[in-house]
């Protein structure tokens, strides 16, 4: 990907490493806090201590700040973030919409969020409290060993696929979904959010498309990485490596095929209308 060029975002939080004074950047009196709070609620005060740590306030630093300029894929991050702003606020524009663009949260092990608290097993999410982005940093290590999917457009992807889960916020898409998802059983829950899942794979095809014709991005072979990222991470894949068997009824993202062919829609039309994964007949 040529990236280099681009602009960086300002919309990068980063809550990794520590502060100054306390332990790991946490005062006495969060020292206290937690020692606390462990007693009533038996939970390991390290445990408490590592969040406390990754939250700006405790640290006592801005709440949004660019990544270091030693560190070359947090800025690569960030200009993929400035990309997907670049893109959207164009198509919102187009649309008599304004878009509001979310916060890239970066963080190590763990963090507070407004959907309670993140961690690096959760892999990248989006939580529509907050309208964040969270991403550790060592899941694009373990996208390149474990899934097999190495190669920028692989990692831009991922945040791509987040944003569109912010995009669906936005324009209420998120909020009927999961309006609907506490009224029906589990597998038809699951069943929505497969779709919901699918449209943001398709709106981070959208974001390809539209970003490729803005600026000329991508290089030659640049689409099949975010492909294999694709495959590497459907359901079925990753429920045949983790148990050697397969429960369509559980699915949640949708199957290594599904997530390929939306992806690959968006990307061949760069037409957020050709997404509407929740009136497709078959997925």
């Amino acid at each position: 990907m040529r990236m280099d060029d681009y602009r960086e975002s300002d919309n990068v939080e980063d809550r990794r490493g520590g502060g100054g004074g306390g332990l790991g950047g946490v005062g006495i009196g969060g020292v206290v806090l937690a020692l606390v709070i462990s007693y009533f609620t038996g939970i390991n005060p390290m445990t408490l201590l590592g969040i406390m740590e990754q939250t700006p306030i405790a640290r006592h630093e801005a709440p949004a700040h660019k990544p270091p300029a030693n560190d070359d894929t947090a800025r690569f991050v960030s200009r993929v973030l400035a990309s997907t702003e670049d893109v959207w606020q164009a198509g919102f524009q187009a649309n008599g919409k304004r878009y509001e663009a979310p916060k890239l949260v970066l963080f190590t092990g763990a963090t507070p969020t407004a959907c309670g608290t993140g961690q690096t097993a959760m892999g990248p999410f989006y939580c529509p409290g907050d309208q964040k982005v969270y991403i550790d940093l060592a899941f694009f290590r373990e996208l390149k060993t474990r899934f097999q999917a190495p190669g920028e457009f692989a990692q831009a992807y991922v945040i791509a696929h987040e944003v569109g889960h912010h995009v669906q916020n936005l324009l209420g898409v998120a909020g009927k979904v999961h309006e609907a998802q506490r009224r029906l059983p589990k597998a038809e829950a699951n069943a929505l959010s497969v779709r919901m899942e699918l449209q943001a794979d398709c709106l981070a095809g959208v974001w390809g498309k539209r970003a490729d014709d803005m600026k000329r991005i991508l290089d030659s072979g640049d689409l099949e990485t975010a492909l294999a990222a694709a495959t590497a991470i459907g359901d079925d894949r990753l429920q045949q490596q983790a148990q050697g068997r397969v429960v369509p009824e559980s699915f949640t993202h949708g199957t290594s095929a599904q997530r390929v062919r939306w992806f690959k829609r968006g990307f061949e039309t760069g037409d957020f209308n050709r997404c509407n994964t929740f009136q497709a007949d078959t997925l």
